[in-house]
């Protein structure tokens, strides 16, 4: 077999329907925020603006962030020495994780090197621990929770977006006596809309299940100290476990569960996806605890998130752009063609200096390709209006070839 030219082909099937990734070469400035320097292949350098950041309250330029990371790495160095069982439980992580605890009102917290491991070591190690489980998952949880519960090889059962009314069938279907665990997320990236939590917990109650609620998007930006969507409304001492991320709001990189203190354990003693990997070394964990703690405090970050939305929303509707209405910050722009998304996407990165990636199959599925645009704390109306107008203009200037290819 001629192993480059089946990879040569699979490359080419790509690029042949749209969906081929070309990753811009960008070095954030920071203190400029959402600027960044973005290099193309011919060496040339130039400024452009970020619409499709999840540094969603710009804590990644945040003093207090950038200071406690210098103070950890003058003293502690760089790494973390090893795995937490042999040599990377700092006293950095230790706090990190007593802060997180505290930030969700639950008994424990363990953090991962990533939110996508720690949804996939959590889900996998519980559902693998209840005997005869059965998991309800919603139909667009993110690819690290399908990991999780496929790993655990449970019994799966998917239920439509948001569909309380699936979910109970599916749930009222299943033996009365079996263990069940109901996992989804408060805000769904791709769709910018918010799980009814009270619903589906309610719902848990009635079928005895448990709640694992992922909060990635939402950690940092909701709730009176950043606690997420759960938070808001009040309902965090509904949920069994909640799973964030430090690589969103707050700033940085890192994944952590909270819950009851015999849960936590049982992931940190069980998941091989925490047991054998490198722990996050203090830099990072301490720049993630002053971020947290910072967010606790302040609400001025997440009050310019929610007006800032609130603008683009309403400078997109009035020149007739379509979007998913959802609750969230985030502003799907629907376009619906793999190719077209492409092209106006380079179009607003080689003309108007904006950079936004497309967002193609298998992300979402075909036909439903679109924009996903993120107006943070650091953005301003200029930007905003900078955005509206370019979009405007490439819509009207080449409507014909949108439409051509979207046909």
């Amino acid at each position: 077999m001629d192993y480059r030219a089946f990879f040569d082909r699979s490359i080419q099937n790509l690029k042949t329907e749209g969906r081929y990734r070309n990753f811009a070469n960008l070095e954030r400035l920071a203190g400029q925020f959402p600027k960044a320097l973005f290099h193309d292949t011919s060496g040339i350098s130039r400024e452009v603006t970020i619409w499709c950041s999840n540094d969603y309250l710009g804590m990644g330029q945040n003093p207090k962030v950038l200071n406690a990371m210098h103070d950890a790495i003058n003293k502690c160095g760089a790494g973390a020495g090893g795995t937490r069982n042999i040599s990377g439980t700092t006293k950095y992580i230790v706090d990190l994780e007593s802060s997180l605890a505290d930030l969700h009102h639950k008994e424990a917290a363990l953090v991962f090197p990533s939110g996508y491991t720690a949804n996939e070591g959590a889900l996998s190690t519980i559902t693998k621990l209840l005997p005869d489980c059965h998991v309800f998952s919603d139909d667009l949880n993110h690819a690290s929770m399908i990991h999780g519960i496929r790993d655990g090889k449970s019994t799966k059962h998917i239920y439509k977006h948001n569909d309380l009314n699936h979910l109970e069938d599916l749930l009222k279907a299943a033996p009365t006596h079996a263990p069940k665990l109901i996992a989804f997320e408060s805000v769904y990236s791709m769709e910018g809309d918010i799980a009814p939590i009270k619903d589906i917990c309610d719902l848990a109650d009635k079928y005895n299940a448990m709640t694992y609620l992922d909060e990635v998007h939402a950690v940092g930006v909701y709730g009176p100290r950043g606690g997420g969507v759960a938070e808001e409304r009040g309902l965090m001492d509904r949920i069994d476990m909640i799973e964030g991320t430090f690589g969103k709001a707050y700033g940085l990189m890192g994944g952590f569960i909270t819950g009851n203190a015999s849960i936590i354990d049982a992931v940190r003693s069980y998941s091989g996806n925490f047991i054998f990997t490198t722990a996050l070394p203090p830099v990072l964990c301490a720049g993630a605890l002053a971020s947290v703690e910072y967010l606790k405090t302040s609400s001025v970050e997440r009050d310019i998130v929610k007006a800032n939305s609130k603008l683009l929303k309403y400078k997109l509707n009035t020149i007739g752009l379509s979007y998913l209405p959802g609750d969230s910050h985030i502003v799907p722009l629907m376009i619906g063609d793999s190719t077209c998304c492409k092209a106006i996407t380079d179009w607003l990165l080689h003309e108007y200096n904006i950079y936004v990636q497309p967002i193609n199959y298998p992300t979402v599925p075909k036909g439903t390709e679109r924009m996903r645009l993120t107006a943070t704390a650091v953005h301003t109306e200029v930007h905003i209006n900078e955005l509206v107008s370019s979009l405007w203009k490439l819509w009207t200037e080449n409507h014909e070839l949108m439409n051509a290819r979207v046909a």
